[in-house]
């Protein structure tokens, strides 16, 4: 398996290669030249098979001819050992039509770590034979920094500075990450938004000098082998409710396209997924595109939901480069367009294609809040505000007569404040994290500038 790049130029690497160099060379983010697919007897022989095999099953197409099946499963017996759940993503039922496919049951309480615990340990494995430190720089929006963090703190060969925006985290997401202070953690509070961090990440990427003095590698979900794990929840949750015989809705809150995009591969692998729904908060650039094909930035709204607190979804491009036919050099146009004047009107085909697979709903802070109050009042579950939004719309979206999955992609414990006011309730910190807010804080907080980052890793690199 080689993987190309969305804008067409870079050159096609393996899976070791891509996993390490994260973005493109020509500013594109990297797929499969082609997409494996399961057949039906192979989905429906997941469906008694553990999460650690199942991951097997579902990820041995993307890492031929760089991990044999034994040393797959020995990386993935190891990094969900460490989530408190034997199921690791177990479902659970809410009323005859909904469920919730909880992801936070790893070490730092999001889905990030489903997917970090293992890129951790492949960055440790392909590091190992060779003599180099991978700098790994990474933009966070509240739990990608956290889960990034956990997994790489303390390993050899690998230097982590994580930007988040100063202020627009939860105080529980921001101490996840800045009480670790492993000697290889570098905190950076930037003077902005997520979009700002993340504008910033990928010039890092693109600015020759950085590339000629550091090894780049990227923790975000431009990162393929990170989108890579988050297919495997698909398959295991859609086949507990009947695949591939029955086809399964997801409701999956996204603001970066990154875990939505997963459920996107999972639908060309061959598992029946009746749609797809994009749940956004009030910053609704993903639902605008989807609807109205108005993809175009507006100002970031600080939200009760900030993981979702974003304009510039990342791997909405890699969408893009499918629907577009896979042509990278009509991609690569589109988003030189995007960069320049921050608007994009896509295409009509491309629209009426995405419109087969996807639906999006913008939630506001209302129905937010009682999607939580419903959730804790009928069901007896408390919930986050970022799963909150996505079973909104999936209340509100569902195709008839299909079991309808919510991704819940946080603790409720990460965002206490929002989940007491809605439901008066105000969730306890589980005991993996008790003691988070006696313990000592290290971060640096910068201008949100190139320049400033910039000279900030040089000197610590």
């Amino acid at each position: 398996m080689d993987y190309i790049s969305t804008r067409g130029s870079a050159p096609a690497l393996e899976f070791e290669e891509v996993t390490l160099a994260g973005l493109a060379s020509d500013g594109g983010l990297y797929v499969p030249r082609e997409w494996p697919v399961l057949d039906k007897d192979e989905i429906a022989g997941l469906r008694n098979k553990s999460y650690v095999e199942t991951a097997v099953t579902v990820m041995r197409p993307f890492v031929i001819g760089a991990l044999s099946d034994d040393q797959l499963r020995g990386l993935c017996i190891e990094a969900y050992g460490r989530f408190g759940h034997d199921a690791v993503v177990p479902l659970v039922q809410l009323d005859s039509q909904n469920w919730l496919l909880e992801l936070f049951h790893g070490p730092t309480l999001a889905f990030k770590d489903v997917a970090l615990q293992l890129l951790g340990l492949l960055f440790e494995r392909f590091l190992a034979n060779r003599d180099t430190v991978l700098t790994v720089i990474g933009a966070t929006s509240g739990d990608t920094g956290s889960a990034a963090i956990d997994a790489l703190a303390g390993r050899e060969r690998v230097e982590v500075f994580m930007l988040h925006p100063a202020g627009r985290v939860s105080d529980v997401q921001r101490r996840q990450m800045t009480t670790v202070l492993a000697p290889n953690i570098h905190n950076i509070a930037v003077e902005g938004d997520f979009d700002d961090a993340q504008r910033i990440v990928k010039a890092m990427f693109a600015d020759s000098e950085s590339r000629a003095r550091l090894s780049l590698g990227a923790v975000n979900s431009i990162n393929w082998a990170r989108l890579m794990a988050q297919v495997v929840y698909y398959f295991y949750a859609a086949v507990r409710l009947g695949a591939p015989e029955r086809p399964v809705a997801f409701s999956v809150p996204t603001g970066n396209f990154g875990d939505v995009f997963a459920g996107y591969v999972a639908a060309r692998m061959g598992l029946p997924i009746a749609k797809l729904i994009v749940a956004t908060n009030i910053n609704d650039i993903l639902h605008r595109a989807l609807s109205s094909g108005d993809y175009s930035c507006g100002v970031v709204a600080p939200t009760a939901a900030p993981s979702m607190d974003i304009q510039v979804s990342s791997n909405f491009e890699r969408l893009l480069f499918d629907l577009s036919g896979r042509n990278g050099a009509a991609l690569g146009s589109m988003m030189s367009e995007f960069e320049a004047t921050t608007k994009l009107s896509i295409p009509t085909d491309m629209l009426t294609l995405a419109r087969t697979l996807f639906a999006s709903a913008r939630i506001d802070a209302e129905d937010m809040a009682m999607a939580m109050r419903w959730a804790h009042d009928k069901c007896g579950q408390v919930i986050d505000p970022h799963t909150a939004i996505a079973l909104s719309a999936a209340r509100e979206h569902a195709p008839a007569d299909v079991p309808v999955v919510t991704l819940a992609t946080a603790h409720p414990a990460k965002f206490r404040d929002a989940v007491e006011r809605a439901t008066g309730v105000r969730p306890g910190l589980p005991a993996r994290i008790a003691g988070l807010f006696d313990r000592q804080e290290r971060f640096d907080t910068l201008p949100a500038t190139l320049e400033a980052v910039k000279a900030y890793v040089f000197e610590r690199s």
